[in-house]
C-alpha cells in the first residue's frame, strides 16, 4: 500500500491576516486618558514659614467612618460649599488685613481677608476615595463660587467663561488682556488648599 501524503496547509497568508486584524485593533481602539487632581505644589522656600493667624484657618478633617468634621464639628457634604464660601468672604480684617470687595459678616473671629485665608483639609487612610473626591469637588467649588461673582462685578461675565473662552483657539478677543483679569480674580481669591498628613 503506498503511503499518502497529508494535506498541506497553505500558511503563507496567515502573517498577512494577522497584520490586518493587528492594524485592525490599533485603529479601532480607543485608550482611555487617566485625569487626576489640578494641584500645583508651592514652591520650596529656603526662609522661616510664615506665621498664620489660627482665624485664617479653616480646618476640614475626613475621619475613617466618611464623616465630615469642619471646624470640629460634624457637618453633612452638602453644606460644606455654603461654609467654605462664608469663611473664605468673611473680610473680618482691618487696615492692611481689610477687604473692600468682601460681601461676608465681617466677623472679627474667622478669616480676615480671602488672600490670607487657607483651607486645610486632612484625611484619614480609611477614608474612601469617592468621599475624599466629594469634599475636594466642594472646596473648589466654593472658591469657583466666589470667583464667578467677582468676575461678575468687574467684567460682566463669569470666572468659568473667561478661562473656556482663553482656552478657546478661536475666540476673537483680547487674550492679552483676558489673561490679566484672569489673574486679577486668581489674586483676589487665591485658591489656598492646604493638604495635612
Amino acid at each position: 500500500m503506498a503511503k499518502r501524503s497529508a494535506p498541506e496547509v497553505n500558511a503563507g497568508s496567515m502573517a498577512d491576516i494577522a497584520f490586518l486584524l493587528l492594524i485592525f485593533f490599533l485603529v479601532t481602539t480607543t485608550i482611555e486618558i487617566d485625569t487626576g487632581l489640578n494641584r500645583k505644589l508651592p514652591p520650596i522656600e529656603e526662609s522661616d514659614p510664615p506665621i498664620i493667624k489660627q482665624k485664617n484657618i479653616f480646618t476640614v478633617l475626613i475621619n475613617k467612618k466618611n464623616q465630615l468634621l469642619v471646624e470640629d464639628e460634624l457637618m453633612e457634604i452638602k453644606d460644606l460649599r455654603k461654609a467654605a464660601v462664608e469663611f473664605l468672604d468673611n473680610g473680618g480684617g482691618e487696615g492692611d488685613d481689610a477687604c473692600s470687595f468682601c460681601k461676608g459678616k465681617r466677623d472679627s473671629k474667622s478669616s480676615d481677608n480671602p488672600t490670607k485665608a487657607i483651607i486645610s483639609l486632612k484625611n484619614e487612610r480609611e477614608t474612601t476615595y469617592a468621599t475624599y473626591i466629594s469634599v475636594q469637588n466642594e472646596l473648589v467649588a466654593a472658591y469657583n463660587e466666589l470667583r464667578n461673582r467677582r468676575a461678575s462685578e468687574l467684567y460682566g461675565t463669569s470666572f468659568i467663561e473667561m478661562e473656556a473662552n482663553y482656552k478657546d483657539v478661536n475666540w476673537v478677543g483680547n487674550k492679552t488682556k483676558l489673561k490679566e483679569q484672569i489673574e486679577q480674580i486668581k489674586l483676589d481669591y487665591p485658591q489656598k488648599l492646604s493638604e495635612v498628613q
